[in-house]
């Protein structure tokens, strides 16, 4: 390909731009109204507006994209991770008008975007499952009753969700049915399907994903694991590679199960296969996500590879230039995802100008951002800012090098996890390696709020900012309005 045209916005786009332009090959950037003045845009060789802010208007619209990406010449389109680069249909469209989408099939995507279809196709590989229903349920009593075979505690899960959605933990029986009617309702309005499964909770997990590549050739690889139990909301905020638990014996069993899960999708380009871990080490297949994720650079830091490149010559037909045997860890690094939210108020989102914005440098630092000082962070997307990424020799030198950067890392005008960040990087249980994904309520948020109690958190927090002391109160209670619901569409896209 000579020309690829990058259908996302920010950081991801950027990233994505600067590996093409040292492959040789153009690129064309899209951006919506409001991000007509962003870094992405004036990076890129050229750009087209395809729409207004909302992203239901631009950054979601299949027809606009292709339609850009026919105009100017552009042979491929890379979807980068949220918006449209797990949709099928997308996937189908592409292929439909001539071009190339660097990701996998849209068969893989359909087989691994419901967790139902993936734990079965993991099945056929003998892939380890939590103990829980295979199919979905809809029978409260049956549900009931299998839920009591399981055990309580159990996890009720969207089978068509993510990020948290659809997702409810049930101590004890006498509790079930409300439960499942919430799981149920909101994984219906999340993704318009309210399917639902159970499995039994594992209370105590470690969050574990394997990064693989495939050809179009049959071979498949991993790239080792990245440890993302760190999480707020369900979310990851940060996550390194390798994992400080995992030994080599485990490592080899779950990278070669992360293969096996490809291969059970015929799986191309670069994918990342999740599991959970629990306390006696025994690992389970969760989900696989069918793009390249937020915090690749941890991968790319150790092994040396650019994920990016490789998905590209992947999609042009390549074969992979190295086998299994060929790739070894070498280091360790970090990444701290900087976003515009207040950590001290359950990491409500905040938004504003960046009135300082001035990045670190030196060894073993890499920041992957889309933004520059006096910029604002726009309401209608993820409010990621930045990955900040340290990598050092060991996992002590990457931590101490983190918190150098987070301590250089200069942001005023919007509150940040920056310095939820630090705390991780100081707190005994992250730097001994004795930590779970409820590292966050068990350490810094003073008290667990419900999902309910976090929407009505945050409404009460945008009301008492500082941006309603204007005087135009009501314009800016709309503005309030906006945010919240921008905010819940995040959630979903992400």
């Amino acid at each position: 390909m000579e020309k690829i045209l990058i259908a996302n916005r920010g950081e991801i786009a950027l990233r994505v731009m600067r590996s093409a332009r040292e492959m040789g090959i153009k690129t064309v950037a899209v951006f919506s109204e409001a991000d007509r003045n962003a870094l992405h845009v004036r990076y890129a060789d050229e750009a087209i507006c395809i729409g207004p802010a909302p992203s239901a208007q631009s950054y979601l619209s299949g027809e606009k994209i292709i339609e850009a990406c026919l105009k100017t010449g552009a042979e491929g389109i890379h979807p980068g991770y949220g918006f449209l680069s797990e949709n099928a249909a997308f996937a189908r469209q592409v292929k439909a008008a001539g071009l190339i989408l660097i990701g996998p099939s849209p068969e893989a995507m359909e087989i691994m975007g419901n967790k139902l279809s993936a734990k079965a196709a993991a099945l056929t590989y003998n892939i380890p499952m939590v103990p829980g229903t295979e199919e979905a349920v809809t029978d409260i009593d049956v549900a009931q009753n299998r839920a009591i075979e399981i055990g309580f505690p159990i996890l009720i899960k969207a089978a068509a969700g993510g990020g948290g959605k659809g997702m409810r933990i049930v101590e004890k029986a006498s509790d079930f049915i409300e439960q499942m009617d919430l799981a149920v309702s909101e994984a219906t309005s999340a993704f318009g399907d309210g399917s639902v499964f159970i499995e039994r909770y594992v209370s105590s997990p470690r969050h574990i994903e394997i990064q693989i590549l495939g050809d179009n050739y049959g071979n498949i690889v991993h790239l080792f694991e990245r440890d993302c139990s760190v999480q707020r909301r369900h979310q990851k905020v940060i996550e390194e590679a390798p994992s400080s638990i995992l030994t080599e014996e485990l490592r080899q069993k779950m990278g070669e199960s992360a293969v096996n899960a490809a291969r059970a999708c015929n799986y191309t380009g670069a994918g990342t296969v999740e599991f959970i871990l629990d306390e006696n080490l025994d690992f389970f297949f969760l989900e696989m996500n069918t793009r390249l994720q937020v915090e690749h650079p941890v991968t790319e830091m150790i092994t040396g590879i650019d994920l990016v490149k490789e998905q590209i010559r992947i999609a042009c037909g390549e074969p992979l230039s190295f086998t299994q045997d060929d790739l070894k860890i070498k280091g360790h690094a970090i990444e701290v995802r900087v976003y515009a939210e207040d950590p001290a108020n359950n990491f409500l989102p905040d938004i504003g100008n960046l009135q300082t914005y001035i990045t670190p440098k030196g060894p073993g630092i890499r920041v992957d951002d889309g933004f520059e000082q006096g910029m604002d962070i726009p309401i209608y997307y993820d409010p990621m800012i930045a990955k900040l990424v340290s990598y050092g020799k060991d996992r002590t030198e990457a931590i101490e090098r983190m918190i150098r950067a987070i301590d250089e890392y200069q942001i005023t005008g919007i509150q940040t996890t920056l310095a939820f960040g630090k705390f991780v990087m100081q707190h005994e249980a992250f730097v001994s390696g004795n930590f779970d994904t409820h590292f966050v309520g068990k350490y810094f948020l003073p008290e667990h709020l419900t999902k309910d109690d976090e929407e009505e958190a945050m409404i009460a927090a945008l009301i008492g900012s500082s941006f309603m002391e204007s005087k135009n109160n009501v314009a800016k209670g709309n503005e309030v309005n906006q945010v919240h619901s921008q905010w819940k569409k995040n959630r979903k896209e992400y």
